[in-house]
């Protein structure tokens, strides 16, 4: 009987299936009446899903105890990062076409754009950050500031989305509203037990006589 696959494979495996749906649609033009949108939404919604499941492991670890929890965060924060590459690449070839001055003036024009850029400028030292071996060159405490950073990506993917979206700004005001609640759970650090209290060596059990 076949053991079943590690559960890294499996995370690669769930984190790939967007990638792999636009795909097949793009070549098979299920992606329908307009491409270019369907790949930018849906590489920019997988990129603040992404993101947001990284920052939520640590209170989840802290609620739960399970410091498993904590293996799947770099491959998240990668995996968001590599829709985060797809989603500014659809802008710049589909809508931009390589024109890379056009780009920055746009930047100045549309805030939405200018916060998206922010976002994934500070994505950047995060994924090149993320071996075991910068961490030990950074060490354990820089590395843990730097990487604090994601927070910071997570709101300027968030003020994207409010900005982006015109009308209807439920689904944006829901992730504004979860990471306000993840913010919070990094604030609030777990209670202590009770400080055992030692008693004297000289005190002996008390032993009961039938």
């Amino acid at each position: 009987m076949k053991s079943p696959p590690p559960p890294r494979i499996l995370l690669f495996l769930a984190c790939s299936i967007p990638a792999l749906r636009l795909t097949v649609g793009a070549l098979t033009g299920g992606l329908g009446a307009d491409p270019v949108a369907a790949i930018t939404a849906t590489t920019g919604l997988w990129t603040l899903n992404l993101l947001f499941a990284t920052l939520a492991i640590t209170p989840l670890r802290r609620l739960t105890g399970w410091h498993g929890l904590g293996r799947p965060r770099r491959m998240l924060g990668l995996f968001a990062f590599f829709y985060a590459c797809l989603h500014g690449a659809a802008y710049l070839v589909f809508e931009q076409f390589f024109d890379w001055a056009g780009m920055l003036a746009d930047i100045g024009k549309r805030p939405f754009i200018a916060a998206g850029c922010l976002g994934f400028a500070l994505m950047v030292p995060l994924a090149a950050t993320s071996t075991d071996g910068m961490m030990r060159r950074l060490g354990g405490r820089p590395w843990r500031r730097l990487h604090r950073l994601a927070y910071l990506c997570a709101l300027a993917a968030v003020l994207h989305y409010l900005w982006l979206v015109k009308r209807d700004i439920t689904v944006p005001g829901l992730y504004a509203l979860v990471l306000c609640g993840l913010l919070a759970a990094r604030m609030v650090r777990p209670r202590r037990g009770p400080v055992p209290v030692n008693l004297p060596e000289t005190s002996a059990p008390v032993h009961r006589h039938q």
